[in-house]
């Protein structure tokens, strides 16, 4: 890069470079796009940048004296085409604009920035995800990083959202929420990167921002209130200080209209299910590791508007816990279900209106353009029809939100009687604006389309005032409109006539009336352009008072569009309604797995399975059985079942009894974290690790194949640590499915009580395995791990030696791994406890806590009883 090193010297600078370096002086990080003329163009490492992006010429051009800089633009009438190429790279762009008319200055024109545009602040159309939010994440931490407050803020549908808990539950949000930008504290980079790693795309604010004072007072003055009790996070220290420095963001980004973000909600920790950010991509609900692979939002989202689609991403990483809410969500998708041609119906109206929330966005910020305007107003007359049709239910549910929805009338007809039906896009190109509303504009428009009528009545009238026959209007460059009169009639004339130019044959003059008009056609398009761009912001200003019911509005739709939705999956894929309780059984029959069972080859049925699990009998299931037998999937589908189930959706099944779970944990998969450094086996003990921290009574665990990713010896025995200490952990008995190849384990059902062999059968048939899977009770013995290559196309001479190997292996050590097993789960003495009973100290300390009824103690005898026990172990 020479270019960058010579224009990176400092000559004698024009006037143009001078304005500019010192512009991009004040956005030293951000790609600067500099308006100049009809182009935007970039200078120096800049240029660079945006040629390598944009796929635009990179030249140069001189600045000042024997040097020169990098030059790359576009036009200006191309930014929206550009600009999200740009920001999709990774960049900040600031867009540098011309503040005045280059015609009314003598000098270089005044410049300034109108906007900066980053990953999470955007509201160009061609920058968002129609089907996604776009988050701006804002994390700052306590003093020790345990405690940690995050906020997610989109501009473009005015939705503002706070949390605060463990860095563990932070994290699990921001990988629930995926925001497209995250600001941080500055000098903070490695706690962020421990807490949360380096998927995101960050910037670092000062640390005045992330202050509470600082923090509190931006919040109250922009919601204009005196407390943030209203909002539920007055208690959230961390989390307004992360929402304050969300609000701080978007000044220093040049986003000062957010009149549309008019409310701050808590995501409350103990309203949703925990999905950490390995279950969330382990089940791939939204998004998959391999291309094209069909993930559980693809088989689910029939929503038919931007934001229906949006909240049902929200619902899917945000499952409900409370089952009040749960059942109302369930009792809708049943009407719908019930009445599936009404349902067709309202999705065709709800498809018309749609992305009302983004709308609204727009108004607010001064960005809606005529089109969008009657867009708003078609979308507030489709309300119309499904509020009358969700009044007249008997469902408590839609009668509700049909009393909800606001019509909205009054601005609604205001539009209808303010803009023309078919407008440019853009107001200034005139046209856009209806006759009736103006005078002046009326009068201004008459003149324009009807200069020439004048002209000729004026012509005419003159004519026979002053009997010239043959008089004239005609018009030039110098002096405008004229009366032409010849020679032979100058002598009649009148006085108040007043003469411009002499020719040979005719003389030419003009009058005050014919002055006045054509001041007025000559300036009627620029009046009229001003008149309709001054009534268009009239009326923006004026629809932006009911960005509240508007929002509200889009709100319920966007619920009603995605319960329609879990109803047509429900219709087209044989779905059935969860039977939701308190309890802490979980009874699926015959269920299946909602993504594979879409992607079966044509007349090939999934194989059904039951799952039993309660925290009393049966609360481990441990499944053998060959590798590619469908043993994840049977995992994977339990999880989905329950999820759905506490989303508020019917499940793939014949029946699903759901005990409520607060928690669902999946250990699915191997896959290497190259980048960290991490092994398979390293990022499987992570994951398992975040599990056993991590429980309660009411989680749901699944474990895959735990300790395959070391020695055989090493992994049976982390393996079976693992499930002995979730058979036998006092705080919690969560239900696991647990399924492993190492047909050992099998051996624990018969010392725990509560752990219940299953495999997923298999027939062998002249030679050849025909995998059933089916889940039946008993363990499995075999791995049938050289079938499986066999399969896979392994060359014949690999297969045959390795099966030679496999014999003498089982001929020599036959049966001591098995027979070590049982000699293990016999041992009482071997079992895992959370004391070490075979230590005399520690079990003089059991036995001392034992006889202490902590319910007599006064706190100085506790600490006395604490201070004992802290000498008797050596402390």
């Amino acid at each position: 890069m020479a270019g960058s090193k010579t224009a990176s010297k400092k000559p004698a600078e024009t006037p143009l470079m001078k304005q500019y370096n010192k512009i991009k002086s004040q956005y030293p990080d951000a790609l600067l796009l500099f308006r100049v003329g009809d182009f935007y163009e970039t200078f120096g490492e800049d240029a660079i940048k945006a040629s390598q992006v944009l796929g635009i010429v990179l030249t140069k051009r001189k600045n000042g004296a024997a040097a020169y800089v990098e030059l790359a633009g576009f036009p200006h009438h191309s930014l929206d085409t550009y600009l999200p190429k740009l920001v999709r790279a990774g960049n900040r762009v600031a867009i540098c604009d011309q503040l005045e008319d280059p015609k009314t200055t003598k000098k270089i024109v005044k410049r300034g920035v109108t906007e900066l545009v980053t990953p999470g602040v955007a509201l160009n159309d061609k920058v968002l995800e129609t089907k996604s939010n776009n988050f701006l994440a804002a994390v700052t931490f306590d003093k020790r990083a345990q405690q940690a407050g995050v906020s997610f803020l989109d501009i473009s549908t005015g939705e503002f959202l706070v949390a605060e808990g463990s860095t563990v539950y932070i994290d699990k949000l921001m990988q629930s929420f995926k925001p497209s930008e995250v600001l941080y504290q500055r000098n903070t980079d490695d706690t962020f990167s421990n807490a949360f790693g380096d998927g995101f795309y960050t910037y670092k604010l000062e640390d005045w921002v992330f202050t509470e004072d600082y923090a509190e007072d931006l919040l109250l003055k922009h919601f204009q209130t005196s407390s943030l009790k209203g909002y539920g996070i007055e208690e959230l220290s961390l989390g307004v200080i992360a929402a304050g420095a969300a609000l701080h963001y978007l000044g220093e980004t040049k986003h000062g209209d957010t009149d549309h973000i008019r409310s701050i909600s808590r995501i409350a920790e103990d309203s949703y299910v925990w999905l950490d950010r390995f279950t969330i991509r382990n089940l791939e609900l939204i998004n998959s590791p391999h291309p094209d692979a069909t993930t559980l939002f693809d088989v689910l989202d029939h929503t038919v508007s931007p934001m229906g689609s949006r909240m049902l991403k929200r619902w899917m990483v945000l499952p409900l816990r409370a089952k009040k809410d749960i059942e109302s969500r369930l009792n809708t998708v049943a009407f719908w279900v019930a009445n599936a041609e009404a349902a067709e119906v309202i999705s065709r109206e709800v498809k018309s209106i749609g992305d009302l929330e983004r709308l609204i966005s727009k108004a607010a910020t001064g960005r809606i353009n005529p089109r969008e305007v009657l867009q708003l107003r078609d979308a507030l007359q489709a309300i119309e029809p499904i509020r009358e049709f969700c009044l007249d239910q008997e469902i408590e549910e839609l009668r509700l939100l049909g009393d909800q929805l606001n019509l909205c009338s009054v601005i609604r007809d205001r539009i209808t009687a303010e803009v023309l039906e078919e407008p440019p896009l853009l107001v200034n190109k005139g046209g856009v604006m209806a006759d009736g509303i103006n005078p002046e504009l009326d009068e201004l428009r008459s003149i324009s389309a009807n200069g020439k009528d004048h002209l000729m009545a004026i012509q005419q009238r003159e004519s026979e005032i002053t009997g010239i026959p043959s008089l004239k209007i005609a018009y030039n460059n110098v002096f405008g409109y004229y009366l032409e009169v010849r020679n032979a009639h100058k002598d009649k004339v009148p006085e108040t006539w007043i003469r411009k130019q002499t020719l040979t044959q005719a003389e030419r003059y003009i009058t005050e009336e014919l002055k006045e008009l054509e001041a007025k056609i000559l300036g009627a398009e620029e009046k009229i352009s001003d008149i309709e761009q001054k009534l268009f912001a009239e009326l923006v200003q004026a629809i932006s008072e009911y960005i509240a019911p508007i929002q509200l509005n889009a709100q319920l739709i966007a619920r009603l569009d995605s319960l329609i939705s879990f109803a047509k999956v429900a219709i087209r894929n044989g779905y059935v309604r969860p039977s939701l309780h308190e309890d802490h059984v979980l009874n699926i029959k015959d269920g299946r797995h909602p993504v594979i069972e879409q992607n079966l080859p044509l007349g090939e049925s999934y194989v059904t399975n039951d799952v039993y699990l309660d925290n009393e009998q049966q609360q481990i299931i441990m499944i053998t059985g060959p590798n590619m037998s469908g043993k994840s999937a049977l995992l994977r589908q339990t999880a989905l079942i329950t999820l759905m189930a506490q989303m508020g959706s019917f499940v793939p099944a014949k029946s699903a009894d759901i005990g409520l779970v607060d928690k669902i944990f999946t250990r699915v998969g191997a896959s290497d974290n190259i980048s960290s450094g991490e092994s398979t086996f390293m990022v499987e003990m992570n994951e398992t690790a975040s599990i056993l921290n991590n429980l309660t009574d009411r989680s749901l665990v699944l474990l895959d194949e735990i300790g395959r990713g070391t020695s055989t010896y090493d992994g049976i025995s982390i393996a079976w640590a693992i499930a002995e200490y979730l058979h036998q952990n006092p705080k919690s008995r969560a239900k696991t499915l647990f399924a492993t190849h190492y047909h050992e384990l099998n051996e624990m059902a018969g010392t725990f009580e509560r752990i219940h062999n299953y495999n997923v059968s298999v027939k062998e048939h002249n030679g050849k395995i025909i995998f059933l899977r089916k889940l039946v009770k008993g363990g499995s013995n075999h791995s049938f791990g050289i079938h499986v290559a066999k399969l896979a196309g392994m060359p014949v001479a690999v297969i045959e030696r390795a099966s030679k190997v496999l014999k003498q292996l089982e001929k020599s050590h036959a049966g001591e791994l098995s027979g070590k097993a049982k000699e293990i789960a016999a041992d009482n003495d071997m079992q895992l406890s959370f004391f070490q009973l075979d230590d005399p100290v520690l079990e003089r300390v059991k036995e001392e806590i034992l006889a202490t009824d902590i319910n007599t103690l006064t706190p100085v005898e506790a600490l006395m009883k604490l201070n004992e026990i802290k000498k008797a172990v050596g402390g």
